[in-house]
């Protein structure tokens, strides 16, 4: 993608940022100071319960009106607010930037996902995993649309095999948002209990094509292969087509199972469909995003 394609993203993402978000107050977090609930007492306006008075205690929490009446000193205690924490990995195999309208869409959710932390005040780190090889993207990269560059210049051994996201370091309590097409052979489980772990909360967005779903071939093709950049000539026959379809649905409904079984939040967002309808469509069902 050029400069003007990621810049118009970025347009795309700021107007669909300014009414939806991740999903970020479906939960209690803990972590450093911010706005958003935490699980425990701290100096917000938002009153939780109280308690008696310790040594030591704020003064400036002490229940004056009850101490009035009873002459005991009690504490009043505020729901504590700290920062979000997200971690996004972004998938920067050679099939989410193969054609024009997936790639522009892979880098809508990008930036759509990054300006949403930066209007929650979350902690965000982001990295990129292709294959065996990952690296994390300095947030520096976003105000000059480098970072796609950066990503895509990731070296793999075995670029068409599922990336390895043992190799992405995960913070505790975090929402890990993998944004991938998925295209990958495998098991979803392993990999999905990896992004689950440390008390880690899942959400995947998944750009999916209308010519990767259901395809119209018919004769002689000459498919290329995008991570390996090689040619295969193939003759396409009615049966061949259904059990393309017929695998093509198995696997995005083995993902979708697993991601029931782990409580993640599954979106496949169309990349033909204008954006914000898309993520109406498919993001909130799912609680991948909430109303901003």
């Amino acid at each position: 993608m050029e400069l003007p394609a990621l810049q118009r993203a970025h347009t795309s993402a700021l107007l669909a940022a300014a009414r939806l978000r991740l999903p970020l107050r479906m939960r209690t977090w803990q972590g450093q100071a911010g706005e958003f609930p935490g699980g425990g007492t701290g100096s917000s306006l938002d009153f939780q319960d109280q308690r008696a008075y310790a040594p030591g205690d704020d003064p400036r929490h002490i229940n004056w009106q009850a101490y009035a009446r009873t002459g005991s000193y009690t504490m009043k205690l505020f729901r504590e607010e700290i920062r979000p924490v997200v971690d996004l990995i972004l998938d920067a195999s050679e099939s989410m930037f193969f054609d024009e309208k997936k790639s522009a869409r892979v880098a809508e959710l990008f930036y759509f996902i990054t300006e949403s932390c930066a209007v929650a005040g979350a902690s965000l780190t982001i990295h990129a995993v292709r294959g065996s090889g990952s690296a994390q993207l300095d947030p520096a990269t976003l105000r000059t649309h480098s970072w796609l560059k950066t990503a895509r210049a990731l070296p793999a051994t075995n670029p068409s095999a599922a990336p390895d996201l043992a190799k992405v370091p995960l913070r505790a309590n975090a929402i890990r948002v993998f944004l991938s097409d998925l295209l990958f052979a495998g098991d979803p489980e392993p990999m999905l209990r990896h992004l689950g772990q440390r008390h880690g909360s899942i959400v995947i967005f998944a750009p999916w094509l209308e010519s990767e779903a259901r395809p119209d071939w018919s004769g002689n093709y000459e498919f290329i292969d995008p991570e390996r950049q090689s040619r295969h000539p193939h003759r396409i026959e009615p049966a061949t087509l259904r059990r393309y379809i017929e695998a093509y649905t198995h696997h995005f409904a083995l993902w979708k199972n697993a991601a029931r079984r782990h409580q993640a939040a599954f979106a496949r967002i169309s990349a033909e469909e204008e954006f914000v309808s898309a993520l109406f469509r498919e993001a909130v069902p799912a609680r991948a995003l909430e109303s901003a």
